[in-house]
């Protein structure tokens, strides 16, 4: 069954913001890509580093893990570059009542 992870008001994460919870499988991050909301697993598959740190590139929708320099898709959780070669999970994220709500199994 899912869950729902409240993350924060709308208005508190405008284009170009992230924000990073916590939940008992690890942390998740949440991303404002140019006004669409998107939310991967805070966690580089290539080395176990976190990914928020990492530089956001707003038109491509893409992270940069801060450590060895893999590029990952925010929509999709693909690497588009090495050394990162497996995905990150991604997870469904909603707008309800002005609250951003992260869907989480």
């Amino acid at each position: 069954m899912s869950e729902l992870l409240d993350v924060c008001a709308v208005e508190e994460l405008p284009p170009g913001a992230r924000r990073v919870v916590s939940w008992a499988d690890g942390e998740i991050a949440i991303f404002n890509c140019a006004g669409e909301l998107l939310a991967i697993e805070d966690r580089c598959t290539h080395d176990d580093g976190p990914l928020a740190e990492g530089d956001l590139d707003e038109r491509n929708c893409t992270l940069e893990c801060p450590r060895h320099g893999a590029l990952f898709d925010l929509r999709t959780g693909k690497p588009r570059t090495l050394p990162a070669y497996v995905p990150v999970e991604t997870f469904a994220v909603r707008v309800a009542d002005g609250r951003i709500q992260v869907e989480v199994d």
